[in-house]
């Protein structure tokens, strides 16, 4: 019997739901298995930092060099607009560029040499210890960042900073931008004369669930959602030998907006709302998808000027069609639950676009087990939910529900910003919605995650599977382990770890910074 062919990967056009170009074929097993073995054969070329630097850097060069038709290739598949990806792509070149600056600082590597010391009780040996890349990694790129968070985003480029070869799962609403970023990335890994096995893609659902199942895969980045990235997850744990799984599955992002604020700036508050809920066509994990609002008057004033707001975007279209869908169906069923309300009604806002709203419900329908347990799930989209509650007990009634998420927000009033005694509304709502998020936001909106060395996007399950963060230079610790040498010979230590620091490392000896 002859083999079945290659499934063909199309390029589609959101705008018009019609295929563009036949882009690539699905990997076959064989396929991964070959691209996951160029991959570990690769490992090490990446030894050297100075190496890896080079690497990073000039592919954010080449990426800022064919700029303009990277954009034109994600906004032909996504229809996020040329605005929105230039400043993706920004955000991507300035990644690599972040990660190249940490990779040759080396504190990283977390270096710490405690000297053999036989005066204690029990005698200390001598103990030197820093991290090492796992090896081959998979990545699985996000549908609603074809830059950012896909094949030269923040996972690659900070496994390609630990030293790990990167074996991406290209997302199928945008295969012909992964192809022309995967393609400079292999180009830049060239010049700094490293072997193309440094970055890989496949393509195809099956390639993706054969790739976390791969022997040599050492760890996975996923961004996507809650059912898929669990499938995964759950591959990655059910191997004979189960590898780390950082995957950002799905989040609500609750919003808590107290009396005081509202009553002192409503109008401004629900216009930051309108503008976060729908940036994007409310494609972001971060937006915010349930708010707690008061009742009474000023809470009546904000969603006055919510509904002002929304009413005046326009309407946008999703990534995809099945994405369309999604959103149609998820409304549909929210906006048919008992006492829920459509200011704004969300929907279809033509045959291929679909139009932002909001929805509004006691929030003691929240507080309770029961059918309304629906609006306390992500729905991707331009739609958030408002909870109308009548006092603080409530609001802790619904917070005290609520899943692992990537964000909380609070909107708090002048004064309850203010109260450092712990005894204040604002002290006590802060207390309750850290345990809920990777990230609090007090007086701003959850959408827009700064690349810095202090930010955390992550979150309690399902928000994300692990501790740590996809954003900022700490997303390098995903990809690394530690190691400690034991009363090792001077000779067979590694540079990093000798006595006399030859690569000039920062590193703690003896408890202390090194020269400190």
């Amino acid at each position: 019997m002859a083999a079945a062919a290659a499934a063909p990967v199309w390029s589609v056009d959101p705008r018009t739901g019609k295929r563009r170009e036949q882009v690539a074929v699905e990997a076959t097993a064989d396929e991964v298995d070959a691209a996951v073995h160029a991959a570990h054969a690769a490992r090490g070329g990446l030894a050297e930092r100075a190496v890896r630097a080079a690497l990073l850097r000039r592919a954010a060069e080449l990426l800022d060099e064919a700029g303009e038709a990277v954009i034109e290739a994600a906004d032909a598949e996504t229809a996020l607009g040329p605005g929105r990806l230039t400043g993706e792509l920004v955000r991507t070149t300035y990644q690599l560029r972040a990660f190249a600056d940490l990779v040759e600082d080396g504190a990283f590597l977390d270096v710490r040499i405690d000297r053999a010391d036989p005066a204690l009780t029990p005698p200390r040996p001598d103990l030197r210890r820093y991290k090492i890349p796992l090896g081959p990694v998979a990545v699985y790129s996000a549908g609603n960042f074809p830059l950012a968070f896909s094949v030269p985003g923040g996972d690659t480029a900070s496994a390609l900073a630990a030293g790990c070869p990167v074996v991406v799962k290209a997302h199928p609403d945008h295969p012909a931008t992964s192809e022309l970023c995967a393609a400079l990335l292999r180009r830049a890994a060239a010049e700094v004369g490293l072997p193309n096995g440094v970055v890989k893609l496949v393509h195809g659902f099956q390639a993706g669930i054969d790739l976390v199942r791969h022997p040599l895969i050492a760890a996975a980045g996923f961004t996507g959602s809650v059912r898929g990235g669990r499938a995964l997850y759950d591959a990655a744990a059910a191997r004979p030998r189960p590898i780390p799984f950082h995957g950002e599955l799905g989040s609500l992002n609750p919003v808590v907006i107290t009396e005081a604020a509202a009553d002192e700036r409503a109008e401004q508050i629900g216009a930051g709302l309108a503008g976060s809920m729908t940036l994007g066509v409310g494609q972001f994990c971060v937006k915010p998808g349930l708010v707690l609002a008061p009742d009474g008057e000023p809470g009546d004033r904000l969603v006055k000027s919510l509904t002002a707001a929304v009413s005046d975007t326009e309407a946008g279209v999703l990534l995809d069609h099945r994405m369309r869908q999604a959103f149609l169906d998820g409304v549909a069923a929210r906006a048919g639950l008992p006492d829920v309300e459509a200011p704004v009604t969300p929907g279809a806002g033509g045959e291929h676009t679909v139009s932002a709203g909001f929805l509004t419900v006691p929030a003691a329908r929240l507080a309770t087990e029961g059918p309304h347990d629906l609006l306390l799930e992500e729905c991707f989209g331009p739609i958030t939910v408002v909870a109308r509650y009548a006092d603080e007990a409530e609001i802790g009634a619904v917070l005290a529900r609520l899943p692992g998420n990537l964000t909380a927000t609070l909107q708090l009033g002048e004064t309850e910003g203010a109260d450092g005694d712990g005894s204040g509304l604002g002290a006590r709502l802060l207390a309750e919605v850290t345990p809920l998020a990777g990230r609090v936001v007090v007086n701003g909106w959850p959408t827009g995650v700064a690349v810095a060395p202090a930010q955390h996007h992550g979150g309690p399950y399902p928000a994300t599977t692990s501790t740590a963060t996809s954003v900022g230079g700490t997303a390098v610790e995903r990809w690394l382990r530690p190691v400690a040498y034991q009363d090792t010979p001077p000779a067979l230590l590694p540079p990093e770890l000798r006595e006399d620091n030859p690569l000039g490392l920062p590193r703690r000896v003896d408890g202390r910074p090194e020269g400190g």
